[in-house]
């Protein structure tokens, strides 16, 4: 997730979740992700990681 997400957290086919554009929900290598990113501590935190 290093190389993907953490490199461009808005990007690589995420999508927003609920209307907030800091809450984002993406596939990367064969699991579904959801995550918060937090610009102003420059974090993104996995709050859900679902294998497929």
């Amino acid at each position: 997730m290093a190389t993907t997400i953490a490199r461009d957290p808005y990007g690589h086919g995420s999508t927003e979740v609920g209307g907030d554009r800091d809450r984002r929900d993406a596939t990367v290598a064969g699991a579904i992700v959801r995550y918060v990113v937090s610009a102003t501590v420059l974090t993104v935190t996995v709050v859900r990681l679902i294998s497929l």
